[in-house]
């Protein structure tokens, strides 16, 4: 099973930014998509962006503009890069692999942004 190891979480303050990377233990064009979902506390989980194996991105409304998700297929690793964050976006951030239907989870990594 593939395996994915986050990094980049931490503090931020409001516009600040910050850079998730999540490394996949195999070749991420294995799979159908990859990307980022997010829970905040007491609401639900949420897409915040994903990439499939043909490039096209998708990203929940409430991030477009200030988030990008990118891909280097050398390293097998995903990138969010996090830009005017607010504390909104304050939430557990997992990254995600897609294998048709199946889904594949990292272990979450803390987002806080903060005054």
């Amino acid at each position: 099973q593939v395996q994915l190891v986050e990094s980049g979480g931490g503090l931020a303050q409001p516009g600040g930014t910050l850079r998730l990377s999540c490394a996949a233990s195999e070749n991420i064009f294995n799979f159908n998509a990859m990307g980022w979902y997010r829970r905040a506390p007491g609401k639900e989980r949420e897409l915040v962006a994903d990439i499939n194996v043909g490039g096209k991105t998708n990203y929940a409304g409430s991030v477009k503009g200030r988030f990008t998700i990118s891909r280097d297929h050398a390293k097998n690793t995903v990138y969010l890069q996090m830009n005017s964050l607010k504390p909104e976006d304050t939430a557990v951030y997992y990254c995600h692999v897609r294998i048709l239907q199946r889904y594949t989870w990292g272990q979450g990594t803390q987002v806080t942004v903060f005054s």
